[in-house]
């Protein structure tokens, strides 16, 4: 199973806020620090933040923060807000035309695999992740953000 760029940067948007944690992340730095457009991250926090996973505040100083502490946002959290289909198989298809769907040996095998997957990534929170890499404000460009901002009040 592949996922999407969307789940990958749903992801790397919850990180990024999770290690700016006690401020408002604004699009523009998240975007920076990832090599992406304003936009595209626009479009990625619309179902982040119908699930309740991130918040945004309006305004000039607005931004974005986690919706929830981040050692309660899973990755199986993520995924299921940003993934549209968990089909592996032609088989998972709801209009599939195979005779065996109900009781095909491989049907089961691929339905075991997915639900271990989802498991896997329901022991995993966002916490996790930004506690795996110490150094995570400084990757993000985070430090030199909060000093420039400093230094301009």
């Amino acid at each position: 199973m592949r996922l999407t760029r969307q789940t990958n940067y749903a992801i790397r948007i919850l990180m990024y806020c999770a290690a700016n944690e006690g401020h408002l992340s604004r699009i523009p730095d998240i975007a920076r620090a990832y090599s992406l457009s304003d936009l595209f991250l626009f479009k990625i926090l619309q179902p982040l933040v119908e699930a309740g996973l991130v918040k945004t505040v309006r305004g000039r100083n607005g931004g974005v923060q986690l919706g929830k502490p981040a050692e309660e946002i899973t990755l199986f959290d993520v995924v299921r807000v940003t993934e549209e289909n968990f089909a592996m198989a032609e088989c998972f298809e709801s209009d599939s035309d195979c005779p065996l769907v109900d009781g095909c040996g491989l049907n089961e095998a691929l339905r075991n695999a997915l639900g271990a997957f989802f498991e896997v990534l329901a022991s995993y929170s966002i916490r996790d992740l930004v506690e795996a890499r110490p150094n995570m404000r400084n990757l993000l460009g985070i430090e030199e953000l909060s000093q420039a901002r400093m230094v301009a009040n």
